[in-house]
């Protein structure tokens, strides 16, 4: 996903330690207030060690460390600041965690100068008071540094342990003085464990890089003796030394030869090099000296561990040629490699590791040295404290704002490294140009903004709050400033080769208030397109949380034009971004801390902007938003918080799931490194994420070896796949090909699937063109049987390749399920590839039916087999569904089919089949459990056959389980009016307890009111003992269904089992319990919830099918006062459901009445519907389908028909008036034409519950003005005005006669 690429951590300007452990060795340096711990092999960051961990009191006090020192044995790291000490150590039980260790004050604010560190716990502290020795020892079950040894010396600056710990040396003064013509920049302890004496030789480096030999005198080992020096021409030659110049600047050291023999012995073993053996056979001791001309001098003294110590030889062994090393470090360190052969070589400054291997470095080759890494150079104050980033349009430049400062960078390697150009002392406001070529900075001091150029330029404009650069049609971008009163200027800079600022406009928004917040828009997306007029410039935010987007215009008045606007209805808001995918985001003010939401311009009537929500703990702040954009322009929100950063990216929306809009995709832990929190984040090109914390800086992005068959995806192509347009295999796209009847094109894509499969070179699938998607729906060729092919009767001998119908075959579909099984997809997650198998299965079950079941009937059975899938994946597997290299999406088990499922089924004509289907899906034996679930006493509509199932499901209550409980199936019985059967059964339950006094009472005749009063009495007496669906048994027993359905809803918190006691009881669906329901608990609960298909479903069986079609698209509030409906809270209204506009395209003109419901919705509003139907399409990554609806989607709808008051000639209560009062006639409309038949249902009784009085006041309202109005301007709804009332007469009569002619309605 996202690699840290590359770490900013300043460049050490002195001496390195450097600590050796099993999996890798470490360097460290001081840096700022911190040491920074890097990996010596590749400089990777492991950890920086800020000293407020220990001493928080020295935060923010721009103090730095002055002194570093390991204890290689115990792996600690001390550091100290002024008198203060601070030590951490590497954790026992996580073997890269650093904890604190200890910590030491020196009195009277005594300041450390030299520190060192070794085995047992000694300390050696140089002061200036002298030096120190600390043991350590534990108190209070604390580790604590105990003073054991101190001596008066001048102030030292280096201070080293023996490897005897019996001496200590320092720069400044000892027991013997040593003295030297030149300062000491260094001393090195050499110790021998082949040599049979303790005493250790000393090796010093003054600063002329003479390396001087001091050896023990033999009687008297604590004084110490000079036997050799070696300077840069004593190593020579004679013809090299006259080569070089009298004063050569180079640098030496000493080769460890616990560092350099096991390499030496590696490379023995597996080749015979015989310098090598001499080496090591020797036991020399080797010196590499690196010239100023950039060669590597290897030399090397023999015989120091032989006594007496006069017979020291020094010869050269190798000169490689110049240009080896350059330039010419301060510092040269030898490390080993673990887990590796070979030898690391880290210079510092400038700070770089370097492959070396022995065999090489001794024959002295010019490709000795191979460089691995290299860290960044030295920037004036790189010490300081970060406090923001500002970057160039494009993203190509970034500008770091310090507390001191501050320098500009550009984006190089595809953003995989900044490299820097420029730096300036201080400013109040910086803004960034050209890639970072140019950068100008404004001072509120003097008012002036200064263009750092050659020669610099200035302009005076007023105080400013806001400064950033757009792009321009100029050879420079411009800049754009925002005054404290919200007026903005914009800046010009003329070109080459003296860049001017110029002023070219002074304006304002053109808003009637002035906004809360005007700011910048992410413009990440900018430089992938030609235009620049088309994107936003700014985003402003009303004081009532509206957003508004402007782009700035060029004409002969400049100023700002308004792309668009959302009402957010969020006030309290702290932070917002916008992007220049018009994506916002807003942090606002919440009672449990801070709420997160992102919106879409896109706003409509079907869509309020609102796109993610989520709520964060106080203790959880955020501190920073950016945006960034993809190559395909789909947008990436950074969050960033006080120790890491969270990339939201927008989630692909599934047919069946309710995954939030966007999610998660990648967590960057800026905490493992640093203990600072973080100062800023921001998008650079190319996907780079450059995130900032104290003075040290991060860059993340994809390394440039990144392979796309790499096991990780890049952040772009994980964006991609999460929310780009899905491939024509992925199971909803054929999901949502079968919904919409292309079935012809999923058996074809199915096909193509097979044939790739079973290709020998690999899985390559060649996507379809997408006119092949913009074919006519063959959902009309389901009821006939596709012809044979007899064609091939007359050609030619030659097969010709079959078909794709001919090629799908029972055989073929096996085959290519076992290959799936086998061998899944890529990029599938685990439900994908169990929904891929189960739609390949349903096609071909489709196919071999001869297509029995129609359109609704396939939408359902697809939807109750997905259902089935998801639910015993999640019961098998809690944490699916999941895919490797993915964060898992949380799909919850679901205990029903979604109410749109149900409807398809309700509107098919195919129910006997759909009704054996589900019950094959529940093992041959449905429960009531299962019928809920699927909504069987929902989309049936068949009396008897609703009878019929209730008894299957009775009996299969009652077998349920071993024991055959008549309590379990009593319900459905009663219902049924089977009393006698229930009867029968208590005969056989004798292991009941309530068995005799149920067989006595059920004996008795409930048709006589004395045993229907009975039955209620114990009803209630079951409700007391919370027996809900018993005491419901006995309300229908007693004939109560009202009270029997009021238990179902309110105890038992079912009323789809109100619903089915009611239609069963009641004999169909007229009754007035079933209408009770209806009216007064599923269309509340469908407006409440914003569930259009429920309200759909509930209005059609109240023979409102005008409505019915209305509530599909219009908004939930005007159509609830319309109705008089008391519905306090409207829902969601739940528009991203692209099968709405296939179940309006169905019922609009399915019966008098749906047509009647669909001339009551405006032109306009329709078509914003079929856009956001469009846009769900896209959202679900069905782009070709989005592009077939809006090009294949037929406007022709039929007008409006006139109020007609079905009341005044049978007393029925007369429809709610509709938005529209304006009809014209249906006789020239073509939309009709398009239907081969209309149901006339015009006459039927529109009926409603009993309503109050004021409800019936209310149902003759007409709509608020507003909307009225919004009607009026609708040109296609002008015209409506025509008497169909005569019209609709005129056909009841003509039902009476034989030879009915309706081409009268065309």
């Amino acid at each position: 996903m996202l690699d840290l690429l590359r770490t900013f951590t300043g460049c050490p300007a002195g001496p390195l330690q450097h600590l050796v452990l099993p999996h890798a060795t470490l360097i460290l340096y001081p840096s700022a207030d911190a040491i920074v711990v890097l990996d010596a092999s590749n400089l990777e960051l492991i950890r920086v060690l800020a000293f407020h961990e220990v001493f928080p009191s020295s935060q923010n006090q721009g103090e730095s460390v002055s002194c570093i020192a390991v204890d290689p044995v115990m792996k600690i790291i001390v550091a100290s600041m002024n008198s203060q000490i601070a030590a951490w150590s590497l954790s026992g039980v996580q073997s890269d965690t650093w904890r604190i260790h200890s910590s030491l004050v020196l009195p009277d604010g005594d300041l450390v100068t030299a520190l060192d560190c070794r085995s047992a716990g000694l300390l050696s502290v140089g002061s200036q008071s002298g030096l120190s020795v600390y043991t350590l020892i534990l108190e209070n079950d604390l580790l604590t540094w105990s003073k054991k040894w101190s001596a008066r010396v001048v102030t030292p600056s280096i201070a080293k342990f023996a490897p005897t710990l019996a001496y200590i040396v320092t720069t400044s003064s000892q027991t013997q003085g040593i003295p030297h013509p030149r300062p000491v920049t260094n001393v090195v302890w050499r110790y021998s464990t082949s040599s049979r004496s303790d005493d250790p030789t000393l090796f010093t480096i003054t600063s002329d890089s003479a390396l001087r030999v001091f050896i023990p005198v033999v009687d008297s080992a604590h004084r110490l003796q000079l036997h050799l020096t070696i300077d840069p021409f004593t190593s020579l030659t004679s013809p090299a030394a006259s080569q070089l110049p009298t004063h050569v600047e180079s640098k030496v050291m000493w080769l460890d030869r616990e560092v350099i023999g096991p390499d030496i012995k590696s490379v023995l073993t597996a080749s015979a090099v015989p310098r090598l053996r001499e080496v090591k056979e020797g036991e020399w001791d080797l010196f590499l000296r690196v010239f100023a001309d950039g060669s590597l001098l290897l030399s090397a003294v023999a015989n120091i561990d032989c006594k007496p110590p006069t017979l020291l030889r020094q010869f050269t062994i190798s000169h490689s040629p110049p240009g080896v090393l350059f330039p010419l470090p301060s510092n040269l360190y030898l490390l080993p490699r673990r887990n590796a052969a070979g030898l690391i070589l880290v210079t510092s400054p400038p700070l770089r590791t370097f492959d070396i291997s022995a065999a090489t470095l001794l024959n002295g080759r010019s490709d000795t040295l191979q460089l691995v890494a290299a860290g960044s150079e030295k920037v004036p104050w790189e010490d300081s404290k970060i406090l923001n980033f500002v970057r160039t349009p494009a993203g190509r430049g970034v500008a770091v704002v310090r507390a001191d400062g501050g320098e500009t960078w550009m984006v190089t390697d595809s953003g995989s490294n900044l490299s820097r150009l420029d730096s300036w002392s201080s400013a109040d406001q910086v803004v960034v140009l050209d890639g970072g070529k140019l950068v100008a900075t404004y001072s509120s001091k003097s008012a002036i903004l200064t263009l750092h150029s050659n020669p610099p330029s200035t302009l005076r404009i007023p105080c400013v709050s806001c400064l950033f650069s757009i792009p321009s049609r100029l050879e420079h971008e411009s800049i754009v400033g925002l005054t404290e009163d919200k007026f903005l200027f914009h800046i010009h800079i003329s070109g080459s080769p003296d860049p001017t600022l110029t002023l070219y406009s002074y304006n304002s928004l053109p808003l009637a208030q002035t906004p809360k917040l005007i700011i910048p828009v992410d413009p990440m997306a900018w430089s992938r397109t030609a235009t620049l007029e088309e994107h936003d410039n700014l985003l402003s935010i009303s004081e009532n949380g509206e957003l508004c987007f402007w782009t700035l215009y060029h004409g002969r008045t400049p100023g700002w034009r308004c792309t668009g606007s959302v009402r957010t209805g969020r006030t309290d808001f702290r932070i917002a971004r916008c992007s220049s995918a018009k994506k916002s985001a807003l942090v606002s003010s919440h009672p449990d801390g801070q709420e997160l939401t992102i919106w879409d311009s896109n706003e409509s009537e079907f869509a309020s902007g609102l796109e993610h929500q989520r709520i964060f703990s106080a203790s959880e702040p955020i501190y920073d938003l950016d945006w960034t954009s993809t190559p395909d322009n789909q947008s990436i929100l950074a969050v960033g918080f006080a120790h890491h950063v969270e990339l939201l990216c927008q989630q692909r929306k599934t047919y069946f799931g309710d995954d939030p809009g966007w999610a998660i995709c990648f967590k960057i832990e800026v905490g493992r490194y640093v203990p600072y929190p973080i100062s800023d984040s921001i998008w650079l090109a190319n996907g780079s994420l450059l995130v900032g914390a104290g003075h040290h800086m991060f860059l993340y992005g994809q390394a440039p070896s990144y392979e796309p068959d790499a096991s990780s995806d890049s952040l772009f192509v994980h964006v991609a796949r999460n929310n780009g347009p899905l491939q024509d295999y992925n199971p909803q796209m054929l999901l949502q090909c079968l919904l919409w009847g292309k079935i012809s094109l999923v058996k074809r894509i199915i096909t193509s699937l097979g044939k790739a499969i079973n290709e020998s070179d690999g899985f390559h699938w060649r996507p379809l063109a997408v006119e092949d998607y913009l074919q006519q729906n063959e959902m009309l060729e389901l009821t006939k049987k596709p012809a044979r092919r007899y064609n091939i009767l007359f050609g030619s001998a030659e097969r010709s390749e079959p078909a794709d119908d001919e090629a799908f075959s029972r055989s073929f579909v096996e085959s290519l399920i076992e290959r799936l099984e086998a061998q899944p997809l890529p990029h599938l997650t685990p439900n994908e590839h169990a929904h891929l198998i189960v739609l390949v299965q349903t096609v071909l079950e489709i196919d071999e039916q001869q297509r029995a079941l129609d359109a609704n009937g396939l939408r359902y059975v697809l939807s109750m087999r997905s259902f089935y899938i998801l639910n015993r994946r999640i019961a098998s597997d809690p944490s699916s569904p999941s895919s490797d290299g993915e964060i898992p999406r949380q799909t919850g088990w679901r205990k029903r089919l979604r109410y749109r499922d149900m409807i398809w089924a309700f509107h098919s004509e195919s129910q006997e089949l759909l009704l054996n289907i589900s019950a094959s899906a529940c093992n041959g034996k449905m429960l009531w459990s299962d019928a809920r679930a699927l909504g069987v006493f929902i989309w049936l509509n068949s009396v008897d056959t609703m009878r019929s199932q209730m008894e299957t499901i009775a009996r299969n209550e009652y077998m349920a389980g071993g024991n055959r409980d008549p309590v379990a199936c009593s319900l459905f019985y009663f219902a049924l009016g089977k009393v006698k059967l229930v009867h029968g059964l208590w005969r056989q339950a004798a292991w009941h307890k309530e068995q005799s006094v149920m067989l006595k009472f059920l004996a008795n005749d409930f048709t006589q009111p004395r045993w229907r009063t009975a039955a209620l009495k114990n009803a209630y007496a079951l409700l007391g003992k919370q027996r809900f669906e018993y005491a419901a048994a006995f309300f229908l027993l007693g004939g109560s269904l009202k009270d029997a359905v009021t238990v179902c809803m309110k105890q038992l918190s079912d009323f789809q089992l109100a619903i089915a006691l009611a239609r069963v009881v009641e004999q169909g669906n007229d009754g007035p319990i079933l209408r009770d329901i209806l009216n007064n608990t599923v269309l509340p609960t469908a407006f409440r919830e914003g569930n259009r298909w429920l309200g759909s479903w509930a209005f059609w069986l109240l023979r409102r099918k005008d409505l019915s079609v209305r509530i599909l698209l219009t908004p939930l509030r005007d159509l609830a006062d319309s109705l008089g409906m008391q519905v306090q809270e409207i829902g969601e209204p739940h528009f991203d459901d692209p099968s709405l506009a296939l179940l309006f395209s169905q019922l609009r003109s399915k019966t008098l009445q749906t047509a009647t419901g669909t001339s009551e919705i405006s032109g306009r509003r329709e078509f914003n519907f079929v856009l956001q139907v469009a846009r769900v399409f896209c959202r679900m990554g069905c782009h070709a389908l989005a592009l077939d609806l809006v090009r294949s989607w037929s406007f022709e709808r039929p007008t409006a028909i006139v109020h007609i008051d079905a009341g005044a000639g049978n007393g029925l209560i007369a429809r709610p008036s509709s938005p529209l009062s304006s009809h014209k006639s249906l006789a020239a409309d073509s939309f009709l034409r398009r239907r081969s038949s209309i149901l006339i249902d015009i006459d039927v009784a529109y009926t409603t519950p009993p309503t109050t009085p004021s409800r019936k006041r209310s149902l003759e309202r007409v709509v608020p003005h507003d909307v009225a109005q919004e009607t009026i301007k609708e040109g296609d709804l002008v015209a409506r005005k025509a008497g169909l009332g005569s019209l609709i007469k005129s056909a009841k009569h003509d039902v009476q006669v034989p030879e009915f002619n309706m081409n009268a309605f065309f």
